[in-house]
């Protein structure tokens, strides 16, 4: 034997002697890790369903402990309104390989050790057959998960391609989904990129016209850190590059291109803040332009402690009492009473003290629609802040809780106008100067009624209103009064507007 042969040889041993020793440790020490895991995953699926009307769990049925691989069995189990009302189990299989070295990273040349690599797959069960039947038997969810020594984890979930009938009236066309998903040591910190090529939905409406949805290029990213009260914060960014419906008896179709909604959420102290920006590039109707749209929602100055005292209380007195409510209205009973005791009630009095001291303000920052002539926009923003009392009567108590109300609203009357003309081509009219006079006539009706009411002003072809509020004062479109008096206008020239109609 030559040296370098000698040394190869060498290298190869040291190799299968780490891993081999490797693998024992591993094996020795994979059931704690993975219940440990199972019980983070736990909490964070409490904690994702909030509000939701649902509970999920996740636990280990059994393992199978080898000196290079393992297989472990899994059982998630759901119920509540969100799964549709029946209890819902599925179960997984997870072949695990002992680390530092397993077989499927070295032939694929990632030589990093980590602790084990998973490949998990979704289990045939009389839940999932038609799912299991529609793959042509394959799994249709699978995944790989790399786990490191310091129990940071990478890996990939896959959902197969799907093409079936989904009843005797409607089929589903699935491209398939890819998702890569990494996380830090107990999912301090989560990316996740994900990617769909279609999806496409037949099926009929109630009127048993035909109705046909499709889907092409869903783009998904998140990049989220655990705040210190263990919720997550950062961006979400969902992306479609286009989708279609095609429904009633016409069998129109609208279309969107390019619709985006990005989403970002942030912590300071005992604060949170966020926002969120939706966007649709172009609107068609049957390949008619329409426009474009934005709107954005924005949120700061929320107190968090706060916030989840409330949030507790609404998971274990109010969804109880929804759920009984509605059982209740479904059997012909009368409602049941919502019972709190007095720390509840006393729960709920300070948390919502402590929220409004803070000073929350939500805002819909900006709502526009853009068509080939005009562009309509409106906004409101509400500061809240903490009255005087909880227990002031309700006119009271709204003015006090309002610290500023600001509402601006452009109704563009070419914007009217390209819209009615859009729907008389829908109705079959095909005279073009017939149709321009129809959208003359109701944009020009529309601001008549707006501006003779005092409810609005005329600015260029803008139909303009605007009002803001503060300390008990109203200008509303340049005139100042009270509450008490705006109310009083608003109801009299809302009567006028009736008379006119």
């Amino acid at each position: 034997m030559n040296k370098s042969a000698g040394v190869l040889l060498g290298i190869v041993v040291a190799i299968g002697a780490i891993s081999a020793g490797g693998a024992w440790y591993t094996g020795t020490k994979l059931e704690g890790v993975l219940q440990t895991s199972i019980a983070d995953a736990n909490k964070e699926l409490q904690t994702a369903m909030v509000g939701s009307k649902g509970t999920a769990t996740l636990e280990l049925v059994s393992l199978d402990r080898q000196l290079f691989s393992s297989t472990a069995h899994y059982r998630v189990k759901a119920q509540g309104e969100m799964f549709g009302g029946e209890p819902v189990e599925l179960l997984f299989v997870d072949h695990i390989e002992h680390g530092p070295l397993p077989f499927s990273r070295l032939v694929s040349f990632k030589w990093l050790p980590v602790m084990a690599t998973s490949h998990y797959s979704l289990e045939k069960t009389p839940t999932t057959e038609k799912w299991f039947a529609a793959t042509k038997d394959v799994s249709p969810l699978k995944g790989v998960v790399n786990i490191g020594y310091d129990r940071a984890t990478s890996g990939n979930l896959e959902l197969l391609p799907v093409e079936t009938a989904l009843d005797d009236k409607s089929t589903l066309k699935f491209s398939g989904l890819s998702l890569d998903v990494s996380a830090s040591a107990e999912a301090q910190k989560v990316k996740a990129d994900g990617y769909m090529d279609s999806l496409t939905l037949t099926g009929v409406a109630q009127d048993q016209s035909p109705v046909k949805i499709e889907l092409n290029g869903l783009t998904l990213a998140s990049n989220l850190n655990k705040s210190s009260y263990g919720y997550y914060l950062g961006e979400n960014v969902v992306e479609l590059t286009s989708t279609k419906t095609t429904f009633g008896d016409k069998q129109s179709v609208m279309a969107f291109k390019n619709a985006e909604m990005k989403s970002s959420t942030t912590e300071s102290g005992t604060n949170a803040a966020g926002r969120a920006d939706y966007k649709i590039g172009e609107i068609t109707l049957n390949d008619k332009a329409l426009g474009s749209a934005q709107m954005a929602w924005s949120m700061k100055n929320l107190d968090i402690p706060s916030t989840l005292s409330l949030v507790q209380i609404y998971q274990t007195k109010l969804q109880p009492y929804e759920a009984a409510a509605a059982a209740a209205a479904a059997a012909g009973e009368p409602a049941p009473e919502l019972n709190l005791t007095d720390a509840e009630h006393a729960q709920v009095k300070a948390s919502l003290e402590t929220l409004l001291a803070a000073q929350p303000q939500v805002a819909l920052e900006n709502f526009s629609f853009t068509t080939p002539n005009g562009v309509s926009r409106t906004s409101l923003v509400i500061d809240l802040t903490k009255p005087q009392s909880l227990d002031l009567p309700p006119d009271q108590l709204g003015k006090q809780m309002i610290a500023l109300l600001d509402f601006n609203l452009q109704l563009s009357k070419p914007m009217i106008g390209d819209l009615v003309s859009v729907q008389a081509q829908m109705e079959g009219q095909t005279d073009a100067k017939a149709v321009a006079e129809q959208a003359t006539a109701t944009s020009d009706m529309v601001s008549s009624m707006a501006v003779g009411t005092q409810l609005a002003t005329l600015d260029g072809n803008n139909i303009v209103s605007r009002l803001h509020y503060t300390n008990n004062q109203v200008d509303f479109n340049g005139q100042k009064m009270t509450v008490e008096q705006f109310v009083g206008f608003v109801m009299s020239k809302l009567n006028k507007a009736g008379a006119m109609q």
